[in-house]
């Protein structure tokens, strides 16, 4: 489901220096507020998906089995698969971990089943140390606070779509970088007078997601999106319209990769590598991805293009880490949270020495070297993150049913529907309608 799942082939950092240096106070609890000696002890459980790199599940291994607080110690589960199913399997059977990762909106959801424990003392623990004014921008924790509930989550990075091109084949179809939705058409054209496909996506059934992410961003980039101001429910706004009638102009026109409809996501890496097609939506790795060198390679970052109404906008994710309810130790869950957010996405943290798939919200990490020698993703932190924007635009909070729509079935037979070319704008858009239609703002979830 959610393009959150750090399972995805898009996550990729090394080196754990530094970050043995954080257990001696965090075993203590310091900066958590609450903390109660606890003579039970135990062992606590953090799931995460699974790293294209065995190394790096292999060193998170090694950095969670380091984690002590009072008589409670931590193991580090890779998941595979569905995350949110087994997530649910495991708490529904009372067998859940203590800490996960997940799909972007899976907290919200679980929150309204009363299954997560508020991480209010973790943030607290954050702004006491200082932590706090290391993040970019606030707004990182302020869209994970419920109104009567509390955070539902700790973030730690923005999982970004933004729009990539092989500069070596459109100088050779000699064709601009598109700036507009005309000049993207103009460039799709160039490329299909030497061979090769303008655009690619991913939309087969399992192991796929840039199919729906490709529905969402060109919605989000005419000013639409699938949900109004109130959270509503509102697919067939004029501007989401749009944006289907030039999906459907770009498939009709055989600008698009045909066998993008059965493609996964690692498919999308094939065609780019293979030369077949010049431009994508994919998430900020499609270098690492490909096996090209982010400076030197020829897969570029466009900056930003504008719709037909001058709109600038894309998809992005609020990647965080929750806890649950159904732990050995509160407080010993609150330690192990705070333990790993700061070795994961801290200044001294894995993150600022490598790339983890999704983009840095720490200023420190921002500014580490790793981060800096990759133009493509200083490129994407200076101009796309700050006009990315969530599914649940245009409404400007994100609840519960967001968990249930995206990348759910819905979404993936209206992209199916486009990439056939067969459908009109209207009718993929009222099917899409009609099954996300409980999936408001008011869903609960539960």
């Amino acid at each position: 489901m959610a393009p959150a799942d750090h399972s995805m082939s898009r996550r990729k950092f090394l080196g754990v220096a530094g970050a043995a240096a954080l257990t001696p106070a965090l075993a203590k609890g310091a900066g958590l507020r609450g903390f109660r000696p606890d003579a039970s002890g135990g062992r606590l459980s953090l799931w995460n998906g699974s790293w294209p790199v065995p190394q790096t599940n292999t060193l998170s291994s090694q950095l969670i089995s380091k984690f002590k607080y009072r008589n409670y110690t931590a193991n580090y589960d890779v998941l595979t698969g569905n995350i949110y199913e087994v997530v649910e399997a495991a708490l529904a059977a009372k067998k859940g971990p203590a800490v996960a990762g997940g799909y972007a909106y899976m907290a919200f959801q679980y929150a309204n089943q009363g299954q997560v424990l508020p991480a209010d003392s973790v943030v607290a623990a954050l702004k006491a140390s200082g932590d706090m004014a290391d993040y970019v921008s606030a707004s990182e924790f302020s869209n994970l606070k419920v109104p009567g509930f509390g955070y539902v989550a700790v973030p730690w990075g923005v999982d970004t779509r933004v729009l990539w091109y092989n500069e070596t084949l459109l100088q050779k179809a000699g064709a601009s970088v598109p700036t507009d939705w005309p000049s993207y058409l103009a460039a799709c054209k160039a490329l299909k007078k030497i061979g090769v496909y303008g655009y690619v996506t991913a939309a087969a059934t399992s192991n796929a997601a840039y199919g729906t992410h490709t529905l969402a961003y060109w919605m989000l980039n005419n000013g639409g999106g699938m949900f109004d101001e109130h959270g509503n429910v509102d697919c067939l706004y004029s501007r989401n319209v749009e944006a289907v009638e030039f999906l459907l102009e770009l498939v009709q026109g055989g600008y698009v990769d045909p066998g993008s409809i059965g493609y996964t996501d690692t498919d999308v890496y094939t065609e780019l590598k293979s030369g077949r097609v010049g431009m994508t939506l994919a998430n900020p790795t499609i270098p690492e991805e490909t096996g090209t060198d982010p400076s030197t390679g020829p897969f570029k970052v466009m900056s930003p293009i504008a719709g037909p109404h001058g709109d600038k906008a894309t998809l992005q994710y609020l990647k965080n880490f929750m806890m649950f309810k159904n732990t050995p130790s509160a407080a010993a869950s609150e330690a192990l949270l705070l333990y790993w957010t700061k070795l994961f996405g801290g200044k001294n943290s894995l993150f600022v020495r490598g790339n983890t798939g999704a983009v840095p919200i720490r200023k420190s990490v921002v500014n580490s070297p790793a981060v800096q020698s990759n133009p493509q993703l200083v490129k994407i932190i200076n101009e796309w993150v700050p006009i990315a924007k969530e599914e649940s635009a245009r409404c400007p909070y994100l609840f519960a049913g967001l968990a249930t729509v995206d990348n759910g079935t819905s979404m993936l037979n209206c992209i199916q529907t486009i990439l056939e070319g067969s459908t009109t704008a209207t009718a993929a858009l009222s099917a899409l309608q009609k099954g996300i239609a409980g999936y408001g703002a008011s869903y609960k979830g539960v």
